[in-house]
C-alpha cells in the first residue's frame, strides 16, 4: 500500500492529475474500480445567477445560419441550445425526459405518438407555445424541397396534426420505438409559427437566452431570457460564443482569461493544462467518433477491396496513444460503440499491412496513391492523425498524400465534397438514430454516398421491431455490414475533453453530445458571480 499512499499524496497536492493517478494506480496493480473509490467524487457547488460567460469554440464559419436545419458543428449547436427548447431532452444521466413536452405515449405498434405540451411557456416574442408551433417547426424540415440536414429523420413522419392547443399527434409510416429520442435532435427545436410557417432564421425561440448579436464565424451574443420557464437553469446574465478555430489560440485565450471555457482541448499539451492551477479539465466518455469517410461512388473507393485495404492499413492503438493521449479507445469501423444499447461485440479489426496488400491485389493493384484531405477543423489533431495514417499505410504499399485544407469552410467545401477526408461525429442516443442520419441510403449526411440494400432493409425493419432480442440480432448484422462493406474507416472513439477556468461551475456533465450535451449555456454558472 506504500505506492498508493504516495500517489494519494501527489494527487492531494495537485502534483498529478486525477487521470495520471488512475493510470499510475493501474500500473501498480490496483483495479480501476478500487482506484476510483480512493479519488473523491466531485462536489457540485450550489448554482448562482449572474456574470458574462465567454465560451471559445473550435468551430464556426462565415456561412453559419440560425436555421436549425443548417447547423453543421458544435458552434451553432451550442448557440441553438441557448436560444431554443425541444420536445424532449436527454439529461446528464442519459435519461430521456420531457422538455416542452409534459408527457407522451405511443400506440401499441409505435406508429402513432401523442405529445402533451407544457402550459405557460412563451417564446421570446411573447407568443405562447401551442401545438401549431410544433407542427410548423417539424414541417420546416419535411417535404421534397427541404434542404434541412434533419430531413432524413423526419421523412418517416407521415402526418403531424394539432389536437387542440396543447396536444400534437405524429403518425409515422412505420413503427419507431425510438421516436421520442428523435424529438431531442438539435435540428428540431420548437419555433414560433405564423400562418403555419416558422421564420427559421430569426433566432426567436423559448430557450434560456435571447439573441442580441449574430456575427457568423466571429461571435454570437445572447442575454438571459427574463421570462424563462425553467427557474433552475440559464444562470449567466450574458454569454458570448467566440469562434476560435486554432487550438493554440483558443488555449491561449483561456489561459489569459479572455474566455472562461473552451472545447476540444489540445491533447498534445493536456498535461500542461492539467497542472495549471487556474484551470479544470472537463473530460467525459461518450459516443464521439473520429472517422475517415470515403465517397463510395468515387474511384478508387467504389471498390470495397480498396476500402478494406485502407481499413487494415491504420494502427488504431497508436492513434489512441499519440493523438488522443489515452483519452479514448480503438474503433472498429462502425459507429455503435459500447455505450449503445444494441452494441455488437464484433471481432476487432487490427493493423495488418499484409492483409491490406491482399485486398489491394484483389482490387487488381500492387500499390495505391490517394489523397486524404485534413484540417483540425475536423477535430484537434486531425492533421497529425492523417500523417500517422500515411506512415502506417506506407508499409502496405499505399501512398497517402495528406492535403491540408483551410479550417474556414471545411464542412461546406471539403466534407462530402472531397473523396476522402477527416471527420468527426458526436454519436446519437440510439443505434437507429445514428444509422438513419449517417448511413441510410437517403440520409442527408450519408457522407460516403453508400448504398446497401440489405442494410437499408434491416434498418427499416429494426426500427419498427418491438421485440428487443430480434432488434439486437438485426443491429448486430447491420454493424457487421457497415464494418466490412461500408465506406467509413473508423479508427477511434474519442472522449470529450474540454477545459474551463476554476471559477466556472458545472454539475454532472452529460455525454450524449459535447459541451455537456450541448447545454453548456443553461447548465453552467460562475462560482463567484
Amino acid at each position: 500500500m506504500a505506492e498508493i499512499d504516495r500517489l494519494k499524496n501527489l494527487l492531494s497536492k495537485g502534483i498529478i492529475s486525477r487521470r495520471e493517478f488512475m493510470v499510475a494506480a493501474a500500473a501498480a496493480g490496483i483495479s480501476a474500480s478500487s482506484a476510483s473509490l480512493i479519488v473523491p467524487s466531485p462536489a457540485y457547488a450550489a448554482p448562482k445567477r449572474g456574470g458574462h460567460f465567454q465560451l471559445g469554440l473550435g468551430a464556426g464559419s462565415t456561412t453559419d445560419s440560425l436555421d436549425p436545419g443548417r447547423y453543421l458543428d458544435i458552434y451553432m449547436q451550442t448557440v441553438g441550445h441557448s436560444l431554443h427548447n425541444f420536445l424532449t431532452e436527454v439529461t446528464e444521466d442519459g435519461e430521456l425526459v420531457g422538455e416542452l413536452a409534459e408527457s407522451w405515449e405511443a400506440s401499441s405498434d409505435a406508429t402513432e405518438w401523442t405529445f402533451k405540451l407544457r402550459k405557460g411557456v412563451t417564446f421570446h416574442n411573447g407568443k405562447p407555445l401551442e401545438a401549431e408551433d410544433v407542427v410548423a417547426s417539424f414541417n420546416h424540415h419535411r417535404g421534397e424541397d427541404s434542404q434541412s440536414a434533419a430531413k432524413g429523420i423526419v421523412d418517416p413522419i407521415k402526418d403531424i396534426r394539432a389536437d387542440g392547443k396543447d396536444t400534437v399527434v405524429f403518425t409515422l409510416e412505420a413503427g419507431n420505438a425510438d421516436f421520442s429520442y428523435i424529438t431531442s435532435d438539435y435540428h428540431l427545436p420548437i419555433m414560433p409559427s405564423k400562418d403555419g410557417k416558422v421564420d427559421a432564421t430569426s433566432g426567436v425561440g423559448c430557450g434560456g437566452y435571447v439573441l442580441k448579436k449574430f456575427d457568423p464565424g466571429v461571435e454570437t451574443v445572447v442575454e438571459r431570457n427574463p421570462d424563462y420557464w425553467k427557474d433552475d437553469r440559464a444562470w449567466f446574465d450574458q454569454i458570448t460564443f467566440v469562434a476560435i478555430k486554432d487550438v493554440a489560440a483558443r488555449t491561449n485565450a483561456l489561459r489569459t482569461g479572455q474566455i472562461h471555457a473552451m472545447d476540444r482541448a489540445d491533447l498534445k499539451t493536456i498535461n500542461l493544462l492539467e497542472r495549471d492551477p487556474s484551470l479544470n479539465i472537463l473530460s467525459v466518455t461518450g459516443s464521439q467518433i473520429y472517422t475517415v469517410p470515403m465517397i463510395t461512388t468515387a474511384e478508387p473507393f467504389n471498390d470495397n477491396n480498396v476500402r478494406l485495404a485502407l481499413k487494415h492499413a491504420v494502427d488504431r492503438q497508436e492513434l489512441v496513444d499519440k493523438i488522443l493521449q489515452g483519452y479514448g479507445r480503438v474503433g472498429n469501423d462502425q459507429p455503435i460503440g459500447p455505450s449503445y444499447r444494441y452494441h455488437a461485440d464484433l471481432p476487432q479489426r487490427e493493423y495488418d499491412p499484409e492483409k491490406a496488400k491482399h485486398y489491394l491485389k484483389k482490387a487488381g493493384m500492387d500499390s495505391l496513391t490517394v489523397n486524404l484531405s485534413a484540417s483540425d477543423a475536423a477535430f484537434v489533431g486531425a492533421v497529425d492523425a492523417a500523417v500517422l495514417y500515411k506512415e502506417h499505410a506506407a508499409k502496405a504499399g499505399i501512398n497517402i498524400n495528406v492535403v491540408r485544407e483551410p479550417s474556414d469552410g471545411y464542412w461546406e467545401n471539403v466534407w462530402m465534397k472531397k473523396p476522402w477526408c477527416m471527420c468527426y461525429w458526436s454519436g446519437r442516443a440510439t443505434a437507429d438514430w445514428m444509422f438513419s442520419i449517417a448511413y441510410a441510403e437517403d440520409a442527408n449526411w450519408n457522407d460516403t454516398d453508400w448504398k446497401h440494400d440489405r442494410f437499408n432493409k434491416l434498418l427499416k425493419e429494426a426500427r419498427s421491431e418491438l421485440d428487443g432480442n430480434k432488434r439486437a440480432e438485426m443491429y448486430a448484422e447491420m454493424q457487421t455490414i457497415v464494418r466490412d462493406e461500408g465506406g467509413v474507416a473508423l479508427p477511434v472513439f474519442a472522449d470529450y475533453v474540454n477545459a474551463a477556468a476554476k471559477n466556472v461551475a458545472t454539475g454532472k456533465i452529460g455525454n450524449n453530445w459535447d459541451m455537456d450535451g450541448l447545454r453548456v449555456a443553461e447548465r453552467w454558472w460562475f462560482k463567484d458571480a
